[in-house]
């Protein structure tokens, strides 16, 4: 069976958004926990669908899964931890200092800044030999897509990193007090980490290019962190199926090319796979037939009907060209194919002759790969966060030139080093691109929800950051939301796939950007089987599952596309 060398005391899977991390986190967690009791399974993912899973509504707190004894689940809540870890900082001055300095305390603690380091005290919290950890034989956690979780990853060393080398005695999260109470906890973590007797990185993937690539990008990034005991899981395998059915063939032959072309960083880890199954993974009995390769029946399966929906983005595409420039957004679950949609999207604009841009903010994005560019008019680039902080750390820093001394410009570039500067930094080249919408069409293949929600978020943050760095307000933060709140101007693309853990993501993104004020113009419903025409009787069985999904979808959004899965069409 795939989870026979999983054995370690904390386990992390990791890959690219849709591969089935949480679906193989979870049947890896209930395997163990038959084997060795207790086990705690953790989703550190700010978009989990580990409640969906599991069909268990979960909290901060561990609870025991009913129906698995000695299987014990939890949910990362940032917010939550924010509002802890702010507490913890500001409760020791309450009384001592006056009402307008806690407000002032309380309000330096309301950032992003304070999200970020808030839930990465939780996570380490579960690594450096507490307590709460030793309570468990095993810590299986189902992490955010792979760019998220680098960083997640990369924190223990990043903070300590900064810890030893802060000479001011601040942070941005203010006195460095605070960060040193919990120093021997980020240092315990990363020892953890590295520990290969202690932890196992399981890197899942799909058998196709784009997502190896990114588990073979991910094996080396956590490499040079000194992570190295890695285990690479392939996922949603199809072989053996003799059949003359076109779509079953080509993804037969996608699976088999992939694992033939395997990258050079993944080809000497200890590889497992698991066959494609025709179910959805949702619920203890589904988790757990995942031990075996999934039979198909013999008794006829009823080919259900595809709505009166458009299966071409063509309709799409004539509601966007209402407009002669703004901003087109594809946002959504990892994995659903935002990234293929925004490059047809911005290639057909392009063939208008209108002026494109097409960028991402998702720290795995690879838009650039997937587009063969022969038009003059399409332009593409790419936020990357490591450009975009030193970009960010020279303007502060020449800005500051002349207005402070030296001892104090001295600080500020210390403070500039904080891990968490990459978020403003990235937030701050985001509203540079939503900017660009006044004369172009700017296509942004956003990153997996969870992620996108907490740069959405981050308006007021940087509006803080920007008083506390004495840096100017741009003009493109300045009307950020006021242009994302324009339907004339930014349109908004959810895209997800027939089936319920995707469908109810968008649908909750659905209702976080309606509360915030923005709304919709479209959702595409990408790799449907039921709209490819197959006759493959393990596809068919997941084709016959597709209609409902679909239907929830017509139900909310006011443009509906459904494109058939292709292999054009891959995420």
């Amino acid at each position: 069976m795939w989870t026979d060398n999983l054995n370690s005391k904390y386990l992390f899977f990791t890959g690219k958004g849709g591969v089935g991390k949480t679906s193989l986190a979870c049947a890896a967690a209930i395997h163990l926990a038959s084997e060795a009791t207790p086990v705690l399974l953790v989703s550190t993912d700010p978009a989990s669908n580990l409640d969906e899973v599991l069909g268990r509504s979960l909290g901060a707190s561990p609870v025991e899964i009913e129906g698995v004894k000695g299987l014990f689940a939890a949910n990362l809540d940032p917010a939550a931890a924010a509002l802890t870890y702010r507490e913890r900082a500001v409760a020791p001055y309450r009384g001592l200092l006056p009402d307008a300095a806690i407000r002032s305390m309380e309000e330096q603690f309301s950032g992003s800044c304070t999200l970020e380091i808030a839930a990465f005290d939780e996570f380490t919290t579960l690594l450096g030999g507490t307590e709460t950890a030793a309570r468990y034989a095993h810590v299986v956690f189902d992490t955010a897509p792979t760019g998220h979780t680098l960083r997640l990853l990369a924190l223990p060393a990043a903070w300590t990193g900064f810890i030893d080398t802060n000479t001011s005695g601040m942070s941005c999260l203010g006195p460095l007090a605070a960060l040193k109470q919990q120093e021997a906890l980020y240092r315990s973590s990363l020892t953890a980490l590295r520990d290969e007797a202690r932890t196992t990185i399981v890197l899942v993937a799909r058998a196709d290019a784009a997502s190896l690539q990114e588990a073979a990008r991910a094996s080396l990034e956590l490499g040079a962190l000194g992570i190295c005991n890695q285990h690479l899981v392939v996922n949603g395998l199809v072989e053996r199926i003799s059949t003359t059915d076109q779509v079953a063939t080509a993804l037969q032959n996608r699976c088999s090319v992939a694992l033939a072309h395997l990258p050079d960083a993944l080809r000497d880890l200890p590889i497992s796979t698991v066959h494609l199954m025709s179910n959805p993974l949702v619920g203890l009995a589904a988790l757990q037939s995942l031990k075996t390769p999934d039979a198909v029946s013999l008794s006829p399966v009823t080919v259900g009907v595809l709505p009166e929906v458009p299966i071409s983005l063509d309709p799409l595409i004539d509601n966007l060209l209402r407009c002669n420039h703004g901003v087109i957004m594809t946002m959504g679950k990892g994995g659903v194919g935002k990234t293929t949609v925004a490059v047809k999207i911005a290639e057909s604009l392009a063939r208008t002759g209108a002026p494109v841009l097409l960028t991402t903010t998702d720290p795995a994005g690879r838009g650039t790969s997937l587009l063969n560019n022969e038009l003059n008019n399409l332009t593409i680039e790419r936020i990357d966060p490591t450009v975009e902080v030193q970009k960010y750390r020279d303007e502060v820093l020449a800005a500051s030139s002349g207005r402070i001394d030296e001892h104090g410009l001295a600080l500020l570039e210390e403070d500039l080093r904080s891990p968490c500067t990459e978020e403003i930094a990235v937030f701050r080249a985001f509203a540079t691109a939503v900017a660009r919408g006044n004369d172009h069409y700017v296509v942004i293949d956003t990153a997996p929800t969870g992620h996108t929600i907490l740069l959405m978020d981050a308006a007021e943050a940087y509006h803080r950051e920007v008083l506390r760095t004495q840096s100017e307000m741009p003009e493109s933060v300045r009307q950020l939301l006021p242009r994302l709140r324009d339907p004339e101007y930014t349109r908004v693309i959810l895209v997800t796939l027939p089936e319920p853990t995707p469908v109810h993501e968008a649908k909750e993104l659905h209702d976080d950007l309606q509360r915030a004020g923005i709304s919709s113009c479209a959702w595409v419903v990408n790799q449907s089987f039921l709209a490819s025409g197959t006759r493959e009787p393990l596809l068919l069985r997941k084709a016959s599952l597709e209609g409902r999904w679909i239907d929830e979808v017509l139900q909310v959004s006011p443009l509906t596309v459904v494109l058939p899965w292709s292999e054009g069409n891959l995420h």
